[in-house]
């Protein structure tokens, strides 16, 4: 019953009041005191605050916030005040609530809840014999491709020489040494077999392309050749969110020129420009469908939430396939196919 009495006097205070934050910063302490793995948490939004006056200096808070894992590892020195938020993982906060004792010059924790458990991601035990993504820049790569080229070059049919194009995904096994799966294609060049017995500067590449799947298994201590499998097709290799990336800098043809454009090239058409009664009526449907735009927390009682304790920057998982989109591509003759086709 006296419990009961005493939250019936709590009444609501400021989120942004500096007593509240200091209570916050005190409960977000000790939560990460408890921490034993992963990263400690940040504050991210104080949602509201409530306290109860005792006789005295004293005062008991009751606050809700949410917060956001941080870059710094649980257990460090590091204060969590000098972290920032992790980039990758949940974009949703965590939320938590607290109560804390305070005085005139102490915040005193007396409990601290933040619902994690949902949000957790069990850390992978690292796999020593699974394949691995390799970054297409790598040098670890030069042996493999090389490797792979070669092997089309030597056992197609084709009169002419190949060259590398593009590398669209490489990944490396740890087998009875390093087993490369790789995805890429290539380009047929002006050099033929019967003149030239490797690629070369003047092999200049036209517009005839292969992809290609290859298997290479290398042991680089044994000093043995290595082992390829690989399997080609017509065409550029089909369009995935791995693929249409440059090639390492150590491919044999990176600085040959491509031919000039030709100049009965038409330039794009561009749809005209919306009028403005288009636009007014669109922007009249928008005012009605959507909320008010206005997030100023001192526009709302007690100015709750408050606003964010820093600006949280998750990672874009599709800023990487929009650079490949906004690339410029290479012309090329009427009738052929276009990278930009692979991406319509």
């Amino acid at each position: 019953c006296r419990m009961a009495s005493m939250f019936s006097m709590f009444v609501l205070i400021f989120c942004d009041d500096p007593s509240v934050e200091k209570a916050v910063h005190s409960a977000v302490h000790k939560f990460n005191q408890e921490v034993l793995t992963g990263h400690k948490l940040a504050l991210y939004q104080i949602l509201s605050a409530s306290k109860v006056q005792f006789n005295g200096s004293e005062s008991l808070y009751s606050v809700q916030f949410t917060s956001r894992r941080s870059d710094c590892p649980a257990g460090s020195s590091k204060p969590w005040t000098d972290c920032d938020y992790l980039s990758s993982g949940s974009k949703k906060p965590i939320p938590c609530n607290a109560t804390v004792l305070m005085t005139e010059t102490e915040a005193d924790t007396k409990e601290v809840d933040c619902q994690i458990e949902e949000l957790v991601v069990p850390e992978r035990v690292s796999c020593m014999g699974c394949p691995k993504e390799i970054d297409n820049n790598s040098e670890d790569l030069k042996v493999p491709v090389s490797a792979s080229i070669a092997k089309y070059n030597s056992d197609s049919n084709s009169t002419h020489l190949f060259a590398l194009h593009e590398l669209g995904y490489a990944t490396r096994q740890v087998v009875a040494g390093f087993r490369y799966k790789l995805k890429f294609d290539m380009r047929k060049t002006t050099c033929t077999k019967a003149e030239h017995k490797e690629l070369h500067e003047r092999c200049v590449p036209n517009e005839e392309f292969v992809n290609c799947n290859s298997t290479v298994d290398t042991a680089p201590w044994r000093l043995e050749t290595p082992a390829v499998m690989i399997q080609c097709e017509l065409g550029l290799l089909p369009f995935t969110p791995f693929s249409r990336r440059r090639p390492p800098g150590f491919s044999p043809l990176r600085h040959v020129k491509h031919e000039h454009p030709s100049s009965t090239t038409s330039p794009p058409t561009t749809a005209p420009p919306p009028s403005k009664a288009s636009v007014k009526e669109d922007s009249s449907e928008e005012d009605l469908s959507a909320p008010s735009s206005s997030s100023d927390p001192n526009d709302s009682p007690f100015h709750c939430p408050a606003k964010p304790w820093k600006p949280f920057h998750p990672v874009q998982v599709g800023l990487e396939k929009t650079k490949v989109e906004e690339a410029p591509t290479q012309p090329t003759p009427e009738g052929t196919l276009k990278d930009t086709d692979l991406l319509s």
